[in-house]
């Protein structure tokens, strides 16, 4: 057991977020040696982004869903996980204005079970259907020396076509808003199960002031924001987007804001998943660390106009996703919590 007194972090349960940025610091001079003349946006972004002449601009991305798949094998549930590999794929191609086109899978396995791997691509054909893509092809590999029996990882690797550029550039004054995410979607799972073994949690208990268990809680699939922000495009000048993944609100936007432009959030303008805040609470997880680690109940930012506001949050409710008013953008850099 660790020291109760001492908050967790998560490289605690062997995650580095540091770590990671430092490795795409280190891999991007490597990727811009392989630049052809149609690139233009490569490593660092949410999408890479491709000039074609014939289709536009292409972005592509690549993900995986982490060790939530831990919880799914552990629980014996692969129907689900397949639309968190989707999600985590297409939301980072909309938050660079993409309409995915078509998704590949690569599925590998210590032996192929063909029940399992069913159940898998169907998860993954039923978030491609939320996503409005195809499921094009994939890889089944089977590779005994390597994965334990039961035991498998996914890969995903998204297609899309840039159809939507904001005219405007974010300023000061503008308003962020934040789409609720439906859980923890497919990050920080390494502190999650940490926590849930450090103080000998059952996946099979039911959670309070909900009819889930704690394992059904966890498997929550990650939210596709596909079709609400494209009809969000239609009715209002967004200005800037991001997915909420790893390094959370803290990280990620910033990422797409302008240079001089700080982003200021009121930390208590939404609410926070219940669920969230009690791991936290047994972690002990610290706020800060929180935000890092965890999307702590948006998944999804974008930023408009404050005479768009309204507008805004009412074609997203049309779609069924909430949204608030979480922040507004001033002069600075980074973001500022209140």
């Amino acid at each position: 057991m660790p020291d109760a007194k001492r908050p967790l972090q998560y490289r605690d349960a062997g995650v580095d977020i540091e770590q990671g940025n430092e490795a795409v610091r280190k891999i991007r001079p490597w990727a811009e040696k392989t630049v052809r003349p149609e690139v233009m946006a490569g490593v660092g972004g949410f999408a890479g982004a491709f000039a074609w002449d014939q289709a536009g601009v292409l972005l592509a991305g690549a993900d995986g869903v982490g060790s939530k798949l831990l919880v799914a094998q552990k629980l014996n549930r692969l129907d689900t996980i397949g639309i968190d590999l989707v999600a985590m794929n297409v939301n980072d191609l909309l938050a660079q204005g993409g309409e995915p086109l078509f998704f590949l899978d690569y599925i590998a396995v210590h032996q192929v079970v063909p029940d399992q791997v069913e159940r898998l691509v169907a998860g993954v054909a039923e978030g491609c259907i939320q996503a409005g893509c195809a499921l094009l092809g994939g890889e089944t590999a089977e590779l005994p020396d390597i994965y334990r029996p039961d035991h498998f990882d996914l890969a995903g690797f998204a297609v899309g076509r840039q159809v939507y550029v904001p005219r405007e550039q974010p300023r000061v004054g503008d308003v962020v808003l934040g789409l609720e995410s439906s859980g923890f979607h497919s990050n920080g799972y390494a502190l999650v199960r940490r926590i849930v073994e450090d103080n000998g949690l059952d996946l099979d208990q039911m959670v309070d002031h909900s009819d889930q268990t704690l394992g059904q809680a966890l498997l929550t699939p990650t939210r596709i924001y596909v079709r609400a922000v494209r009809a969000l495009w239609e009715r209002v000048a967004v200005k800037a987007m991001a997915h909420i993944t790893g390094g959370g609100l803290e990280e990620n936007v910033p990422r797409t804001l302008p240079r001089g432009l700080a982003c200021v959030i009121a930390r208590r303008s939404w609410p926070v998943p219940p669920l969230m805040s009690w791991l936290a609470g047994l972690g002990p997880v610290a706020d800060t660390e929180f935000m890092r680690t965890f999307n702590a109940g948006i998944g999804f930012t974008v930023v408009v106009d404050p005479a768009d506001v309204k507008l805004a949050q009412e074609v997203l409710g049309e779609h069924g996703v909430l949204s608030h008013r979480i922040g507004y953008l001033k002069e600075g850099q980074g973001v500022v919590w209140q």
